[in-house]
């Protein structure tokens, strides 16, 4: 495939919907490694377009951008057979958005339509397509059996309204100075940022359970491969899961 025109970076990052310094941290760790012009100027081309259109699909799957790495350099890595992959995975994907998208029309209907007196509510049509109580099965199952699980259960027993508001209110604004960080430039190893890190650390700590560096850095991994974590994240910046996951990574390396 002809290279075509170079594109900078601020062009790439209005085409493809993610910010600028989230094409920067992945130029930082070898994900989307830009050309760079006769002035140091990041360019990117179709190849890097491609690869790009790869990762945030992958991302939208869930796979950590260390795992995407690994399979986007690897030599046997089979780019159509890839996308042929991704859209079956799409197409699974579209037809459980229908269902729920079903299902809330159900509720709508109900919630908006004068009831008739032969209308009833058909509870399993109000739920087809997800199952509220699956995301507290996962959490056990993945961490049920730790003493952080034990830990955490034993401490928010205890907690009321006032305590439940002031963790909201901490987590909050660790995550507003860190995405008001990010977007004044800092990178995601600075004194900064490493300072916002370990505040996040020592919140769960001190609320949830005991949470070493090397535990924060597995953590951060979650962040980045559950698009839920992802979704609460970047809404306070986009971009924002990517810089404090590396910034939790850069503080346990110096640790």
């Amino acid at each position: 495939m002809a290279q075509k025109k170079l594109n900078k970076i601020a062009e790439i990052a209005r085409l493809a919907g993610v910010s600028v310094r989230t094409l920067q941290y992945y130029d930082e760790i070898g994900l989307l490694v830009a050309d760079r012009s006769t002035k140091d100027y990041r360019l990117y081309g179709d190849k890097h377009l491609l690869r790009l259109q790869q990762i945030l699909i992958e991302r939208s799957f869930g796979r950590s951008l260390e795992d995407i790495r690994r399979s986007l350099d690897d030599p046997h890595f089979d780019q159509v057979e890839n996308l042929r992959t991704q859209r079956r995975k799409m197409a699974d994907r579209l037809s459980e958005t229908h269902r729920i998208i079903v299902s809330i029309d159900s509720a709508l209907s109900l919630l908006t339509h004068s009831p008739t007196k032969d209308q009833k509510m058909e509870p399993k049509s109000l739920f087809d397509g997800f199952d509220p109580s699956v995301y507290e099965r996962e959490a056990k199952k993945r961490w049920g059996e730790s003493d952080s699980w034990t830990t955490s259960t034993k401490r928010t027993k205890r907690y009321g309204e006032t305590e439940w508001r002031q963790i909201k209110e901490e987590l909050d604004a660790i995550w507003c100075d860190a995405a008001k960080a990010m977007d004044a430039g800092e990178l995601h190893d600075s004194k900064v940022a490493l300072a916002l890190a370990e505040r996040h650390r020592c919140h769960v700590d001190r609320w949830f359970y005991p949470l070493t560096q090397l535990a924060h850095a597995g953590l951060a991994d979650m962040w980045e491969a559950d698009p839920r974590f992802q979704t609460n994240i970047d809404k306070y910046g986009d971009g924002l899961t990517a810089w404090i996951a590396g910034a939790v990574r850069a503080s346990t390396n110096l640790s």
